[in-house]
This record gives C-alpha cells, sequence and structure tokens, in this order.
C-alpha cells in the first residue's frame, strides 16, 4: 500500500465514519427554528435525535451481518442511498413526526457507513495499527463538533433549515461515489453466513461471549456514552442555564471537540511507547477522578460556567485515549466475524448512549447536576468494567505500536 492509497483510504473511512456524527450536530443550533416552522416545542424537535440515536443502535446489528455474508460494498451501498433518500426526506417534513420517523431512517442508512469503516479498518490494516489507525479517523470525526454547528447555523440562516439535510445529502452522494470508484472491496463475501434470525443471534452470541470483547466493548461504550450525554445536555446548560449565546455556544462546541481532538493525536504518538492496555486504564482512572470531583463540585453547587466547561473538558479529552484504544482491543480477537463484532460494539455504544441522552433530558432540573452526575457514573462504572473484567481474560490479544501479540 503506498502512502497516497493509505492517506486516501484513511480519508474515506473517516467521511464515512464521520457521517453519523455530522448529522447528530449540524442540526443542533437549528431546533428554534424548526421548531417554529413546523409549530411544535424544541423538546419535541429534541424526540427527533433521540431516534436518530435508536435508529443508529438498531441499524449497527442489521449491517454487521449484512457486511459478513455480502461484503463491504454492496451494503454500504443501499445505507448510503437509504441515507440521501432519507434526508431528503427530512427537507419535505411537515411536522415534528415526519421528522422523528425520518431521522430514524435516516439513521439506519448512516449505519451502513459507522459498521463498515470500523470492520474495514480491521480488514485493510494490520491489528498491530488499528489503535492508530482509528486515532486518525478521530481527526476525521472531530471536524464535526468543530465546524458542524457552525456550518448549520449559517445556512439556517441564509437559507433555511432544510438546506441543512440537502447539505448532508450532497457530502453523503459525494461519500459514495469515493467509495465505489476508490474503495476497493475488503472482505470476501462469506456465504456460510445465515441471514437467518437465529443464527444471527447466535452469531452475536458468540462474539459476546469472547471475554475480550464485552470486557472492553462495555467498558468503552460506557465511558463513550457521556459523550451523548453532553451533546443532549450541552444546549439545556449552557443556553438554558447561563445563556450562552448561539455563537458563543458554537465557540464552545468547537473548543471542547479540540480537546477530544488533540488528544486522541496525542494517543496516536504515545502508541509508540506504551500499550493500548496502559493507555486505556490511565485515561479512564483520570476521567474517574475527574467525574467524581465534577459531581461532588456540582452537588454542592460550587461551580460557574467556567467550572463545569473545565470539567467537561477533562472528560471528552480522556474519552480521546479511550474510544480508539478501546475499539482496537474489542475488535483485535476477531478476523472472520470482524462486522458482526463491530456493529454489536457500535449498537452497544449507541444503545447506551441513547440512554443517557434520554437521562439527561429527563432528569432536567435546571442545574448542571444530572449532566455532571450521568458523565461522572459513566466514568466509574467503565473503570470498575475494565478493572473487573481483565481477570476473565485468559489470552489476550495485546495491541501495540509494532506488534501484536497473544498474552498470557
Amino acid at each position: 500500500m503506498t502512502k497516497n492509497e493509505y492517506f486516501f483510504r484513511i480519508l474515506v473511512l473517516g467521511f464515512l465514519t464521520a457521517i453519523g456524527p455530522f448529522s447528530i450536530d449540524m442540526y443542533l443550533p437549528s431546533y428554534d427554528a424548526i421548531a417554529a416552522d413546523l409549530h411544535t416545542t424544541t423538546s419535541q424537535i429534541g424526540l427527533s435525535l433521540a431516534s436518530f440515536f435508536i435508529g443508529l443502535a438498531a441499524g449497527q446489528l442489521l449491517y454487521g451481518p449484512l457486511l459478513d455474508r455480502f461484503g463491504r460494498k454492496k451494503p454500504l451501498y443501499i445505507g448510503l442511498s437509504l441515507y440521501i433518500i432519507a434526508s431528503i426526506g427530512c427537507m419535505a417534513a411537515r411536522s415534528a413526526n415526519d421528522l422523528i420517523i425520518l431521522r430514524f431512517v435516516e439513521a439506519i442508512g448512516s449505519c451502513a457507513a459507522a459498521v463498515a469503516s470500523v470492520a474495514m479498518v480491521r480488514d485493510l490494516f494490520p491489528v498491530q495499527d488499528n489503535a492508530k489507525v482509528f486515532s486518525l479517523l478521530m481527526l476525521v470525526v472531530g471536524l464535526s463538533p468543530l465546524l458542524a454547528p457552525m456550518v448549520g447555523g449559517l445556512l439556517t440562516t441564509y437559507f433555511g433549515w432544510q438546506s441543512i439535510f440537502a447539505t448532508l445529502a450532497g457530502i453523503t452522494l459525494l461519500v459514495l461515489l469515493a467509495v465505489i470508484f476508490k474503495l476497493p472491496e475488503t472482505y470476501k463475501p462469506d456465504t456460510a453466513i445465515s441471514l437467518k434470525p437465529l443464527p444471527i443471534i447466535n452469531n452475536f452470541i458468540m462474539v459476546l461471549k469472547v471475554p475480550q470483547f464485552y470486557t472492553y466493548a462495555f467498558a468503552g461504550a460506557i465511558a463513550f456514552s457521556g459523550l451523548f450525554a453532553y451533546v443532549s445536555g450541552a444546549p439545556l446548560v449552557l443556553i438554558d442555564i447561563y445563556h450562552v449565546s448561539k455563537n458563543m455556544f458554537t465557540v464552545i462546541f468547537a473548543c471542547m471537540a479540540a480537546g477530544f481532538i488533540g488528544f486522541s493525536q496525542v494517543n496516536s504518538m504515545a502508541m509508540r511507547y506504551y500499550k493500548s492496555e496502559q493507555l486505556l486504564k490511565a485515561a479512564l482512572t483520570v476521567q474517574t477522578i475527574s467525574g467524581v470531583i465534577f459531581v461532588f463540585a456540582s452537588v454542592n453547587g460550587w461551580l460557574g460556567l467556567a467550572g463545569n466547561l473545565f470539567f467537561i473538558f477533562i472528560f471528552l479529552s480522556c474519552l480521546g485515549f479511550i474510544s480508539s484504544n478501546a475499539s482496537a482491543l474489542t475488535l483485535a480477537p476477531f478476523s472472520k466475524n470482524a462486522g458482526s463484532a463491530s456493529a454489536l460494539m457500535g449498537a452497544l455504544q449507541l444503545g447506551i448512549g441513547a440512554l443517557t441522552s434520554f437521562g439527561v433530558s429527563k432528569l432536567n432540573n435546571h442545574t448542571a447536576v444530572p449532566l455532571a452526575a450521568i458523565m461522572g457514573a459513566t466514568s466509574v462504572l467503565a473503570l470498575g468494567i475494565l478493572l473487573l473484567g481483565r481477570r476473565m481474560i485468559k489470552n489476550k490479544v495485546e495491541v501495540t505500536e509494532g506488534t501484536a501479540v497473544v498474552m498470557h
């Protein structure tokens, strides 16, 4: 693989991975405009975000077996096409219910990109390079909270909120063309894989029974769910409680993303000297300590806007280490059924993320305490699962910069 091929493949995989996050972040600043146009409330429009999360979680399980049965590209064509059609449908929505349903369908389509991109990392690159590649993908994904809210706000102001979905459809069409003409098929279809419900369920159960999978998948998913809590809770805390302007909200969102992106790249460099296991444990420990302090300070009313932003920044920066290393360690034992493993990992991330997102909205008491409590709880629980689960792994496939070895 030449350097140009390496760069282009990571770029395309990065854009595939970013479709979901862009779909979430780009329309956040337009809640008020959408609600006014559809004659409803911002809370009702917020349900379209919840339906998107639910669609993402459900779609993960749908595409896993399809990617293993038919190869990576054909299901990807179908999913991206569905996403484009649903995005055009969102432009024509005439009620909140229309938008909620169409966003669910849109999410089902975007799942193909999310699952395929992760599986193709496992296909295209040696296992010892996976954590590094995931870190590079985070650089592309990190553009979402940096650019998407700003672009969404500008599009809404000058062209109306419908232009957001037109833009998403257009970008996805370009990505689809890149996949068709430039990205190689990375996996030979396995006709032995059944698409009947029972064999599919048994295959997921087989993956779930692997100690290395459930340890790192659950630890990573629970820690990462704090990000979903932040995305859902940020408008409530920053705009409703601290009365931050929409422009300042975009700036804050970008700064938080910078922490996540920056430390994901620090993780890539740190992989030269440390194992993924070491980096994951260290990041979860820091996140847990800061999370506990965040909760305690919030409950006692010691934090203003700056204090809340400080602890959120620490939390998201730690995710720059946690996400890449947890993903690499979760998928390291798999080759034949990496698609199913990737799908199950993604479903756990999004399913748990949907719960934390829903929890922030339901527990909203016009303070930052619910957000702090959920973010703190996710870090504590994730670290506990990591420490306990490691004892169950007898033959661990470790990930380092230079080698991938089985640890006994």
